[in-house]
């Protein structure tokens, strides 16, 4: 069983930063975290992920160069850096735990869910 708690969401103004952090407790054994986000209305989609091994990490093609992933091992926490926030930005970030490879992180291969954090980007 692994619990994800994730935290650091809020209200920004477009151009600023963010940076969510998932704190995790249980097993991670053979799990690698993944970083999603939803909107109302439509599919929740990857942001980006780290492999089990802590060797790779993906992101998704709209948020390369603004996004990054990281984690504290000791910590068991990860993170992801949010540069140059958009208005598009705007939604509920879930971290999760499940695949992580190179091609990317399919929300069906995830088995365990944090509740959310809301990110807002507006003026």
């Amino acid at each position: 069983q692994v619990q994800l708690v994730e935290s650091g969401g809020g209200l920004v103004q477009p151009g600023g930063s963010l940076r969510l952090s998932c704190q995790t407790s249980g097993s991670l054994d053979g799990y690698g975290i993944g970083w999603f986000r939803q909107v109302p209305g439509k599919e929740r989609e990857a942001v980006s992920c780290i492999s089990r091994d802590y060797k790779q990490t993906w992101y998704s093609d709209f948020v390369l160069g603004r996004y990054t992933i990281s984690s504290d091992r000791v910590k068991r926490t990860f993170f992801l850096q949010i540069n140059d926030l958009k208005v598009e930005d705007t939604a509920v970030y879930y971290c999760a735990a499940g695949f992580c490879d190179s091609y990317g992180a399919r929300p069906y291969e995830y088995d365990y869910w944090g509740q959310g954090t809301q990110v807002t980007v507006s003026s």
